[in-house]
C-alpha cells in the first residue's frame, strides 16, 4: 500500500498482512533515515495478532522518515515510512525538513518540532493537503472506521505546515516531546496554556499513545486543556487531569453557601496504573498473538459446549517402534519422536470415524463434514501459544509427516509462522507431556471439532500378560464440541487412537 506525497516522496502504508487484521505492532526497523532501499528489500518486522511478518518496500529510493518507533501499534492503512524515490538526501532523523512552507503569520512550535534550515518561502499558493484515503472494512461483520492520520484543520486557527505537525507527532511518539522550559513549582498554580482550547464538537487532538493513556486512566479528552503545540494534548495534560485536585477551604465554604441543603457527590478519578508497587508487580501489555489467543479461547469456551474424555494406555510397543524408526535408512536425517506416531494414529482414527472431522455453521445451522484433515499442532513460542497446521495431513506418508512436523516446529520457534499456516485447521494435537504433565482438558481452537492432549510417557507398573511389569504408560485426553460430536463418536475416536498406540501394527491393518 503506497501513496504519493509531495514531490518525489512516497509513503508506504501498513498493509493488511493477516487477511482481515486491523492493526500490527512494529517490532524492529531494519533501515534508518538516509539509508538507500531497493524494491523488495525488507525494511521492518511487524507482529500482527497471528504472527510476526517482515515487510518489503515496493520501490527504490532513500528513506526520508520513519513515522513510528519500534513498539508502536499502528492501524492498517497508516503510513509508516516515507521514501524519496528520486534519491534525494534525507533530513535529520528528528524531524522532516519543511522545504516550501506557506507564507503565513509566524506560528509558535515546540522545540522538539524544529526543522532544519528551510529554503526560501514561497508565497504564490498554499500547499494543499492530500485528502485522506478512505479505510475499507477488513473484518467480517464490521470494519475499520474511516479516519486519517493527518491533522484536521482547526477552526479560527492559523495553518501549520504539514511538515511541522508531522515533526511534533514523531517527537511525541519517540518520547522526546519537550515540556515548557520554565515549569512553575508544584506549589504554585500553573499559568493558563497558550494553546487554543478545543472547539465545542471537535475531536480533541492527541497522539495514539496519549489517547491510550487517557483511556486507561478514564479521562475524557474533551475535558482536557491542551498545552502542546497547536492545541495537541500531551501525556502531562492527561496525567494532570487524572490527578484529583485538593479542594481549598474557600471552595468548600462557597459550595456550602450555594447549596446548603444539597449533598454534593464528587466522583473520584480512577486510580492510575502506575499506583501499583513496581518493585513487587509487573504489568505486561496484552497484545499481538497473546491478545488474539485470549479472545479466541474465550470465544471458543463460551460458544462450543466442551466435553473431555480420558484414557490411559500402554505405549511400550510404540516407544520401541520409535527407536527402530530412528535406525531406519528411510528416516535418516529426519526427526522421529512419539508425537509423529501419535499424529499418524489420530489420522487413522479420523479416517475410521470421518464425522468427527467437522465444523459448525451457525449462520446456516449446518454441520460441515470435511473430507480433508489440516492437523493443528499447538506450539509454545516466545510470543505466546500458536496453532499452525499441516495441510492435508491425511494424505501424507510417515516420512512426509515427519518432515512437515519438523518444519512446523522450527518455523514456530523462530517466530516466522505465517498467518496462512494458522488458518483452516480441523483437528489439533497439544503435547503437554513435554512439560511433565500427565493430562489436561484442552480448549478447542475456534472452528475445530476436536483436540487431543497427550500426557507425559512414564515408566509405571502395569498388568501385562497377567503379570505386573514396568511399562511405558501415558494418558490421552480428547476434548470435542458436543454440538458436532456426541459421546459415542468421541469415545470411538479416542479408543481408536489408544488402540493404535498400544498395537502400532494397526497402522498397517487399519490403513
Amino acid at each position: 500500500m503506497t501513496t504519493m506525497t509531495e514531490g518525489s516522496v512516497r509513503e508506504f502504508k501498513m498493509p493488511d498482512v493477516g487477511e482481515g487484521l486491523t492493526e500490527a505492532e512494529i517490532l524492529k526497523w531494519y533501515v534508518q533515515p538516509g539509508d538507500t532501499v531497493t524494491d523488495g528489500q525488507v525494511v521492518c518486522e511487524v507482529e500482527t495478532a497471528k504472527a510476526a511478518v517482515e515487510l518489503p518496500i515496493p520501490y527504490d529510493g532513500v528513506v526520508r522518515e520513519l513515522r513510528f518507533p519500534e513498539g508502536t501499534t499502528v492501524d492498517v492503512g497508516t503510513a509508516i515510512i516515507a521514501v524519496d524515490v528520486a534519491g534525494g538526501a534525507a533530513p535529520a532523523a528528528s524531524a522532516p525538513a519543511a522545504e516550501a512552507p506557506v507564507a503565513t503569520a509566524p506560528v509558535a512550535t515546540a522545540p522538539a518540532a524544529t526543522a532544519p534550515a528551510a529554503k526560501a518561502p514561497v508565497a504564490e499558493a498554499p500547499v494543499a493537503e492530500a485528502k485522506p484515503e478512505g479505510r475499507q472494512p477488513v473484518l467480517v461483520g464490521y470494519g475499520v472506521a474511516t479516519t486519517s492520520t493527518r491533522r484536521r484543520p482547526r477552526k479560527n486557527a492559523e495553518e501549520v505546515p504539514q511538515q511541522q505537525y508531522a515533526a511534533a507527532v514523531q517527537a511525541e511518539l519517540n518520547g522526546h516531546a519537550q515540556v515548557t522550559e520554565a515549569a512553575p513549582p508544584a506549589s504554585q498554580p500553573a499559568p493558563a496554556p497558550a494553546a487554543p482550547a478545543p472547539v465545542a464538537g471537535e475531536r480533541p487532538l492527541a497522539k495514539p499513545p496519549v489517547r491510550k493513556l487517557a483511556k486507561d486512566l478514564g479521562v475524557d479528552l474533551a475535558t482536557v486543556v491542551p498545552s502542546g503545540p497547536d492545541g495537541i494534548i500531551t501525556r502531562e495534560d492527561v496525567q494532570a487531569a487524572a490527578t484529583p485536585k485538593p479542594e481549598t477551604k474557600a471552595e468548600t465554604k462557597a459550595e456550602s453557601a450555594a447549596a446548603p441543603q444539597t449533598q454534593v457527590v464528587r466522583p473520584s478519578a480512577p486510580p492510575a496504573p502506575s499506583s501499583f508497587d513496581a518493585s513487587r508487580e509487573t504489568r505486561v501489555p496484552v497484545r499481538g498473538v497473546r491478545k488474539a489467543t485470549a479472545a479466541a479461547m474465550v470465544g471458543s469456551a463460551f460458544t462450543a459446549p466442551h466435553v473431555t474424555e480420558f484414557v490411559t494406555v500402554d505405549v511400550t510397543r510404540t516407544m520401541r517402534l520409535v527407536e527402530e524408526l530412528k535406525e531406519d535408512k528411510e528416516f535418516a536425517g529426519r526427526r522421529v519422536n512419539p508425537l509423529l506416531l501419535i499424529a499418524k494414529a489420530l489420522m487413522v482414527a479420523v479416517r475410521r470415524n470421518p464425522d468427527v472431522n467437522a465444523s459448525w455453521d451457525e449462520a446456516n445451522q449446518e454441520i460441515v463434514v470435511k473430507h480433508y484433515v489440516n492437523l493443528g499442532i499447538a506450539a509454545a513460542t516466545p510470543r505466546g501459544l500458536i496453532v499452525p497446521n499441516i495441510k492435508d495431513a491425511h494424505d501424507k506418508t510417515l516420512p512426509q509427516l515427519a518432515d512437515a512436523l519438523s518444519e512446523l516446529v522450527a518455523t514456530a520457534r523462530d517466530g516466522k509462522t505465517s498467518p496462512a499456516a494458522m488458518q483452516g485447521g480441523t483437528v489439533t494435537i497439544t503435547n503437554v507431556g513435554v512439560f511433565g504433565i500427565d493430562t489436561g482438558t484442552p480448549i478447542l481452537p475456534p472452528g475445530e471439532s476436536a483436540i487431543l492432549a497427550v500426557g507425559a510417557i512414564r515408566l509405571q507398573p502395569w498388568v501385562h500378560k497377567n503379570k505386573v511389569k514396568p511399562r511405558q504408560v501415558t494418558t490421552l485426553a480428547l476434548s470435542f464440541d458436543h454440538r458436532l460430536v456426541d459421546g459415542e463418536l468421541g469415545s470411538k475416536v479416542l479408543a481408536d487412537v489408544a488402540a493404535v498406540l498400544e498395537q502400532p501394527k494397526r497402522l498397517i491393518t487399519w490403513a
